[in-house]
């Protein structure tokens, strides 16, 4: 029987491929049977607990990943349906190690994994995923699975619906029963917030009326991408705030753990801003507990704009700067006990989520915050605006170091300071201030680019400099 080279499915973060041939029950069952091994018998943990996205693939692979944990003995829960935030919601509130089937905003003929160990811990590369790659190879390279039971009896499958309870313990995070009445329009894009905005939003009793764009799950995602990050998948959810004159209007991707936010004038709001706003409401509620604003951390990736830390600096809080990528916020929140953290991809996480990420609980904080008062949410979003970003670039280049070398250069020549904690920023502070960070990819050969300044003519005139630089033939 011919292996699969996982070295290529399993990613920083998670294990993504296409369906069959690189995912399948046999891959899924072998790495259900390392996740076991590597991570949930040698932590003493009880049980796993594994739910699903709305793909064709998702329900069979998700039992074969389950028999896969089984076969050592430990019990598997069941929870079908769900978005990531649901599963980590599961994970939190059972207390149990977690798998959510999902390949997030990937075409229809992708499906994944998100592993985490229990209350929503995140394994990656560096925190077991490696070790589960590397076992779950082994196992597949033997040619044979019917000998991977470990344990005198295999473990129990049980289903439970965990829906309910995930929309009520968001709820009972954010009140909105001081807001005034709102219209929203949520784009879905066919993917599991159609199930879950209706279960946290659809409740008669809040001030909120819920316009629904395409909320039939389905993962062929017939109307667009649902990936708003990219700016075309929002056009029908910018179209349809104006036309039903809403408040305003939010997107969510496939496994509808990101949300991405829409003024009332159909323009998108940066991820950036939410993340300040977000940050500033959970300070003052930290604060109105009893804390000291100076015992009250946010975690923020370092390509969000500079509004954030600035932010967290005013309300008297400690801003805590980290590499990108959800590991790295989850793991220092973690350490610094915060309250917050965002990233510019518009993942949010929180201390009271069990340090995970939840598109929904952010959305919910919006809502609120718009609702305690009269301006619409353009004016209530602009005092946390106030900078220009170029977004990020990529540049495919042959030299990375070479590349970057040729920008730190020049920056510096323009009194910039540097920092390397995550590929290259450089920052420069005196008029006209601004800050670029060039970050290589750790399986390709791009220089990722993100430009801010406080005006676009400056932005984009440090933006086409080292974008020069950066692509200049050696």
């Amino acid at each position: 029987m011919t292996s699969v080279d996982l070295s290529g499915l399993v990613k920083a973060y998670d294990v993504r491929g296409t369906v069959p041939d690189q995912l399948d029950g046999r891959v899924v069952r072998a790495l259900g049977s390392a996740f076991a091994q590597v991570v949930v018998l040698p932590e003493g943990e009880h049980g796993v607990v594994v739910g699903h996205d709305m793909r064709d693939s998702s329900p069979g692979l998700a039992r074969e990943f389950a028999a896969g944990v089984a076969g050592h003995g430990v019990d598997v829960t069941m929870i079908g349906l769900c978005s990531t935030d649901g599963l980590y919601h599961a994970s939190g509130s059972l207390d149990l190690a977690g798998a959510m089937f999902t390949a997030s905003h990937n075409p229809a003929r992708y499906n994944g994994i998100k592993l985490c160990r229990r209350a929503a811990r995140p394994v990656g590369q560096e925190t077991g995923l490696a070790e589960i790659r590397d076992l779950a190879q082994w196992l597949l390279d033997r040619g044979s699975l019917h000998d991977l039971t470990t344990a005198g009896r295999p473990g129990t499958l049980s289903e439970t619906d965990t829906l309910a309870g995930y929309a009520a313990y968001l709820r009972s995070l954010v009140d909105l029963g001081g807001s005034r009445r709102l219209k929203v329009v949520v784009d879905a894009g066919n993917g599991m917030a159609g199930l879950t905005v209706p279960a946290v939003l659809g409740e008669g009793d809040l001030p909120v009326e819920v316009v629904p764009l395409f909320f039939e799950l389905d993962g062929t995602f017939p109307n667009h991408e649902a990936n708003p990050l990219v700016p075309e998948n929002l056009l029908d959810l910018q179209a349809a705030v104006v036309e039903h004159g809403a408040d305003l209007g939010l997107a969510f991707d496939g496994d509808a753990d990101r949300c991405f936010v829409v003024d009332e004038r159909g323009l998108a709001v940066s991820p950036s801003t939410i993340t300040a706003l977000v940050a500033d409401r959970e300070i003052a509620r930290e604060v109105a507990a009893g804390s000291d604003p100076a015992d009250v951390a946010v975690v923020h990736n370092l390509i969000v704009s500079a509004a954030v830390p600035e932010t967290v600096s005013r309300a008297g809080a400690r801003a805590v700067r980290t590499r990108v990528g959800h590991s790295f916020v989850k793991s220092v929140m973690a350490e610094h006990g915060a309250v917050f953290g965002g990233e510019h991809s518009a993942h949010y996480y929180f201390r009271d989520f069990w340090y995970a990420d939840t598109g929904m609980l952010a959305a919910l904080h919006v809502l609120a915050a718009l609702g305690e008062q009269d301006l619409p949410l353009s004016e209530l979003v602009a005092a946390y605006d106030r900078y220009v970003g170029s977004g990020e670039i990529n540049s495919t280049v042959e030299d990375v170091t070479a590349a970057t070398a040729r920008a730190r250069a020049w920056a510096e020549g323009q009194d910039a300071v540097a920092d390397t904690l995550d590929g290259l920023t450089m920052t420069r502070e005196q008029a006209p201030a601004w800050w670029f960070s060039l970050r290589p990819s750790n399986t390709e050969p791009l220089l990722r680019l993100n430009v801010e300044s406080a005006d676009r003519a400056t932005m984009e005139q440090v933006r086409d400099t080292v974008l020069g630089l950066v692509r200049q033939e050696s």
